[in-house]
């Protein structure tokens, strides 16, 4: 029998029905059987295989979570754990060990701590300010990725485990620790998969099924 891998998105609010879709082309695109599941509870949790973090409000994000202190729990440990994360935007905001707001200073709102990151919030401007541009992302091929910046967080200080894998204007959009990569920007809102395609890789290697 083929194994199916089991993708979840964390829904509990952002863009959940983009990163379904990216996901479930990215599957197609890699030629792996799976499904892409919506994850809420505990339940949910224990049984993926990999999980996305939607882009969204991180601190809408983490006050629900925070309500269920047995999920919050559980989610965390499963990330330290070595479950594969993809986490965009907001949900990069949510793993990191520190944020920051642009003139507020540390924020007080609860944080995840798996990502050994200063991030600070809003780093582009508000929501009338977003805007799309080419990255390097070598891990993903040659070719530029046109990646979605809304309202976007940038990394200030990164720890020794922690791999810049994008900049724009030489500040840092996107890293990548053991089973996470983090990015700035909404990879979701893009026709392009690689991004996506890429987690499922990191999945499959996780399982023991790639080298």
């Amino acid at each position: 029998m083929t194994e199916i891998l089991k993708v979840g998105v964390l829904s509990i609010q952002g863009d959940i029905e983009e990163n379904i879709i990216s996901c479930k082309a990215a599957l197609v695109e890699s030629g792996v059987a799976g499904e892409v599941v919506k994850v809420k509870d505990y339940n949910e949790i224990l049984e993926v295989d990999g999980l996305i973090i939607p882009g969204g409000e991180s601190t809408v994000i983490s006050t629900m979570m925070s309500l269920n202190q047995s999920n919050w729990k559980l989610l965390n440990q499963r990330i330290h754990e070595g479950l594969p994360v993809l986490a965009t935007c907001a949900g990069m905001i949510l793993l990191a060990n520190r944020v920051q707001g642009k003139t507020t200073g540390e924020t007080k709102q609860k944080l995840l701590k798996n990502l050994d990151i200063t991030v600070e919030r809003n780093a582009f401007g508000r929501q009338h300010e977003s805007f799309e541009t080419d990255l390097n992302i070598p891990m993903i091929g040659e070719k530029p990725f046109k990646a979605v910046f809304i309202r976007g967080p940038v990394v200030k200080e990164t720890g020794n485990d922690v791999q810049v894998i994008a900049k724009y204007n030489n500040k840092i959009v996107a890293v990548q620790q053991n089973n996470i990569v983090g990015t700035s920007f909404h990879p979701e809102l893009t026709e392009d998969n690689r991004i996506h395609t890429y987690f499922i890789k990191s999945i499959l290697k996780n399982k023991g099924k790639l080298k």
